[in-house]
């Protein structure tokens, strides 16, 4: 029980921060912030009725680097390691999370800001991604709207 309660705040102890969009454009990108798997391991629990993978990533956000807005199909824990991050879920004003605090995205959450705020400084943000095993997006970017 211990264990399983460990990998699941394991799973979510990461970046909902926007960094996991690998391959999309603010995510991974000249102008997005860079991500890294770590690991991505089948568990016990199910998303939405399907079989569970929790994929834990290292999200690197360079001075002044935001990602674009997306969502998840699947709960983000999310764990700042270094640095400072701007961070917005849906409509709540954006906080400025710093070097130790932790955040929760909900499945399919709009993650409408995650921005590292310094000119100088790099963020980096340990991600934990719980999402159906056969997903095919990880991130699922927010259309952008008519006159943007």
């Amino acid at each position: 029980m211990t264990r399983r309660l460990l990998l699941v705040f394991a799973a979510g102890v990461g970046l909902g921060v926007g960094g996991l969009a690998l391959a999309r454009p603010g995510h991974g990108d000249a102008k997005g912030p860079g991500v890294k798997v770590l690991s991505a391991v089948d568990i016990d629990e199910e998303v939405g009725g399907a079989k569970a993978k929790a994929t834990t990533f290292e999200v690197t956000f360079g001075p002044g680097v935001a990602s674009t807005p997306h969502r998840h199909p699947g709960p983000i824990f999310g764990y700042i390691l270094e640095g400072e991050l701007e961070f917005a879920v849906g409509a709540e004003k954006p906080r400025t999370l710093k070097a130790g605090d932790t955040f929760y995205e909900p499945t399919m959450a709009l993650d409408a800001v995650s921005r590292n705020p310094s000119a100088k400084a790099t963020a980096r943000v340990l991600a934990v991604l719980v999402h159906p095993h056969d997903a095919k997006d990880l991130v699922i970017p927010e259309p952008t709207k008519k006159g943007e």
